[in-house]
């Protein structure tokens, strides 16, 4: 029998680095912690720092499904929560009102209202998917994207682990989920939110530890182009004012479109051609390229 994951930090750490996942010990704990203390976990940090894949590792070590809930602006409760068929609802009364045209006599009222609210018209949106299918990992990803009234509406959720459906009643989660917010930080979240959450912020990996995740990921990749890669990457964030200085995920992609070219080293050709796997602004390409003799002869 495998060891359970989640005993202690350092076994949870062993077990997100087995998914390719390297977490430090901060993140290990925290991530721990919020499981343990079934409390919500709230990352936050620069696009690309691996937030979002914690949930997706966690998940996997644990053999839960992932359920996501891609926040964006004008989100609304219904998105996340619940939705009616309302297409099947008309064929259904249709349907009915056919039949009775046929028969003697017809549904009541209520009797059909009844029919039309019935379970298998409801549409589960992740929310109240996560509340049904625990154990599992609900993933709230770019919360900061979202409005004050979803955020005040998600909080109620963490809080009581249920919903009320006016039509079925009310939802409640036997097991609670195991809930990931993650935040680039666009706005400052609420402190009714926060405090709900355990909270802790993704910094970009020094040089060492970025060059263990591209290995761990990327296993194929040749030592020298990962190192020159990585090493590039880090000069970016560093010295360069960039726009959107590259994540851990723009490291990965340059690093898979090079190996598909099949390329060994990084020169400042090959570098200025292929940036746009890690570079997405004008002004970032621009800066990068002035820079890329000086960057790669160091």
């Amino acid at each position: 029998m495998q060891p359970d994951p989640l005993t202690s930090p350092d076994t949870l750490s062993a077990a997100l680095a087995e998914t390719a996942y390297l977490a430090d010990d901060g993140l290990a704990t925290v991530t721990w912690l919020a499981h343990r203390l079934q409390r919500p976990l709230l990352l936050e940090g620069e696009p690309g720092t691996g937030k979002t894949a914690l949930a997706e590792s966690v998940a996997q070590l644990q053999g839960v499904p992932l359920i996501r809930l891609q926040c964006y602006e004008g989100i609304e409760a219904s998105q996340a929560l619940y939705d009616w068929d309302f297409p099947r609802q008309i064929l259904h009364l249709r349907a009915v009102e056919a039949l009775a045209r046929d028969a003697a006599g017809g549904p009541e009222v209520s009797e059909l209202e009844a029919e039309l609210f019935d379970e298998r018209f409801l549409q589960a949106r992740p929310v109240l998917r996560a509340l049904r299918e625990a154990p599992c990992v609900l993933l709230v990803d770019e919360i900061d994207r979202a409005d004050d009234e979803f955020e005040a509406f998600l909080l109620e959720v963490l809080s009581t682990w249920s919903v009320s459906i006016p039509e079925l009643g009310v939802v409640a989660a036997a097991t609670p989920p195991f809930v990931v917010l993650t935040s680039n930080r666009t706005r400052e979240l609420h402190d009714a939110l926060k405090r709900r959450c355990l909270y802790h912020w993704i910094e970009h990996p020094g040089l060492e530890r970025e060059l263990s995740i591209v290995r761990a990921r990327l296993p194929e990749v040749e030592e020298t182009l990962a190192r020159d890669v990585v090493g590039l990457v880090q000069q970016l964030r560093g010295e360069e004012d960039l726009v959107k200085p590259p994540g851990v995920a723009e490291t990965l992609d340059w690093t898979r479109a090079l190996t598909a070219l099949g390329q060994s080293r990084l020169d400042p050709e090959v570098a200025a051609a292929t940036m746009g796997a890690a570079v997405k602004y004008r002004e970032d390409a621009e800066r990068v390229r002035v820079a890329l003799d000086r960057m790669l002869t160091r």
